[in-house]
């Protein structure tokens, strides 16, 4: 049910990461714990699976300028809070950042779990677009100038004979070249093309 999915747990509590590591050993993930903000950030790979559970008030960096490093960075690990004040306005911009969940020490255990199987869900969904996004700029890029100058025209509802026009050549040309895109991309229809092309941010 884990495999693959790492819970990256930050607190300068050597309690709070030992008890919560053991907790969540016991339920099968694998659980790496740091000390510090900066010791995650040094050995933390964007692109393993997983999720982060942070401690809010931390010396040096918090949890929420952690937070802050890991978008900037370009990540977009879901992030699972946990504090011991229970403050509600650091809640509210952890949650506005994109905090997936604000938990109170002592964290309940019913809580964590509920929080990383959500995590662990978003996480995927995430990873799931991107690696289809990929997929998409991949045969994007096999395109020809002239062939992606036809798609952008078609996604944008124009005929052979308007694209033709437009691009001061006959339509003859168009259709081969409409041919060759859509067999490129995979793909039969205008319908899926427009779909396509709305994922890869590509319009007129």
């Amino acid at each position: 049910m884990t495999d693959e999915f790492t819970v990256y747990l930050v607190d300068d509590d050597a309690g709070v990461r030992k008890g919560l590591s053991r907790l969540l050993r016991a339920r099968g993930y694998d659980v790496r714990p740091y000390s510090s903000p900066t010791e995650f950030l040094q050995q933390h790979d964007p692109a393993a699976p997983g999720c982060a559970v942070l401690d809010v008030a931390m010396p040096g960096l918090n949890g929420l300028e952690l937070q802050q490093a890991l978008t900037a960075g370009g990540s977009h690990r879901p992030i699972i809070f946990i504090t011991g004040k229970g403050d509600i306005p650091t809640s509210v911009r952890a949650m506005k950042a994109g905090a997936l969940d604000f938990l109170t020490k002592p964290v309940r255990e019913p809580d964590l779990l509920e929080a990383i199987l959500r995590a662990k869900t978003r996480d995927a969904e995430h990873r799931r677009v991107n690696s289809e996004l990929d997929l998409i700029r991949a045969k994007m890029n096999t395109l020809t100038p002239r062939e992606r100058e036809v798609l952008v025209h078609v996604v944008a509802g124009r005929l052979n004979k308007q694209i033709a026009a437009d691009l001061g050549t006959v339509e003859k040309t168009i259709k081969v070249h409409r041919s060759r895109m859509m067999e490129k991309l995979g793909i039969r229809g205008v319908a899926d093309l427009v779909r396509m092309a709305e994922k890869a941010h590509i319009s007129k």
